[in-house]
């Protein structure tokens, strides 16, 4: 399997994936750009808190593009035109269009994926009455998406505003991180692949955002409006339970999550502040915050990082800089302390409204 990192233009006239090859040494090299058929919103933000950003993350989302979790495709959604495409990634890594499909709602602004079931989180825009919901699809062994019948739900509001929609490990469950109502939703799939619920979680801080679920079950959540991380135990019912409450960054707009690879350190870009936060997780699930990081050097335009990812080997952070369109790469040292590589870049000029990062 090749090494790569993608990120998503959200460009409004047409919607596109760009590809970078991942070197040895961590480093990117642009490989190309690959049409979604569908449209994005470009800086248009979707949800009162996109549209306070300016152009920086427009979909106010974590997971606009997703891996399958074998890597063998990746799907980007298309707020602007209400569809999600499907590229199966080729030997080379290079993305092939083989589907594009209406995301049963409006404004699809994250997907997740488990086994051959994805969801993806509609936004809505409640000035045309269309509410917030998530709908379900099967994947063929090609690629293709069959919508299921009575898979889409409605979230615990008309206009709740998810910013991600995530499986459970084992998939039984599926979580929804509620912008607009500080709720963290959680459904129950069923054999047929429909959910039922939402039970509904209080978060422990304002505007839950990002979150991200460990191998033992413990999940992460960022909290937008109070700059923190949160980390939670789940019940078989789907009852949250705090672990770590509100750990703050100091910092303003602490979004998106990832982890290291043996989910010992968490990282969580600040947007507005420029910088991302390092936090330790302990064997209970329990955080401490460490540091807060530049996106950028000195010397060279502040990057206003969003999306993050960790290579498979474990070695490196992306981090994709919503200011810029650029992709900051830092390579993982001792004790999650990050050390800035390049600034990759596929445009000459700085673009805003990207959004999506994906790391295989």
């Amino acid at each position: 399997m090749p090494n790569m990192v993608y990120m998503m233009t959200n460009m409004e006239v047409m919607n596109q994936v760009v590809a970078f090859s991942r070197n040895l040494n961590g480093t990117l090299t642009f490989a190309g750009i690959f049409p979604t058929n569908g449209k994005g919103t470009g800086i248009k933000g979707i949800n009162p808190v996109a549209a306070s950003r300016g152009g920086i993350d427009p979909l106010s989302s974590q997971g606009a593009l997703t891996l399958s979790p074998d890597g063998r495709f990746l799907f980007a959604a298309n707020a602007g035109s209400h569809s999600i495409s499907c590229f199966v990634l080729t030997n080379n890594g290079l993305p092939m269009l083989v589907d594009v499909k209406p995301s049963g709602g409006v404004q699809p602004n994250s997907i997740a994926v488990f086994g051959n079931l994805l969801y993806i989180a509609n936004a809505g825009n409640f000035e045309n009455n269309y509410g917030s919901n998530i709908s379900g699809f099967r994947i063929d062994p090609n690629g293709r998406l069959t919508a299921i019948p009575g898979s889409t739900h409605s979230l615990s509001q008309f206009n709740a505003v998810p910013s991600q929609v995530l499986f459970h490990p084992d998939g039984s469950k599926i979580l929804v991180s509620e912008i607009t109502t500080n709720l963290i939703s959680v459904f129950h799939v069923n054999q047929d692949g429909t959910v039922r619920g939402p039970i509904l979680n209080e978060s422990s801080g304002i505007q839950p955002f990002g979150s991200l679920f460990l191998s033992s079950g413990v999940l992460l959540v960022t909290e937008a409006e109070s700059n923190a991380l949160s980390s939670y135990s789940m019940n078989r019912n789907g009852r949250l339970n705090v672990i770590s409450g509100s750990v703050p960054t100091g910092q303003k707009a602490t979004c998106w999550v990832a982890v290291t690879k043996d989910e010992r350190f968490a990282f969580t870009p600040n947007t507005l502040s420029g910088t991302i936060a390092v936090y330790r997780i302990d064997r209970n699930g329990a955080l401490t915050f460490l540091r807060n990081v530049a996106s950028t050097p000195e010397g060279v335009p502040t990057g206003l990082p969003m999306d993050v990812g960790v290579s498979k080997d474990g070695r490196f952070l992306y981090a994709l800089n919503g200011n810029l369109g650029t992709i900051s790469v830092f390579h993982i040292l001792d004790e999650g302390n990050l050390a800035i590589l390049q600034i990759a870049a596929w445009t000459t000029t700085p673009y805003f409204g990207s959004q999506g990062l994906a790391v295989l």
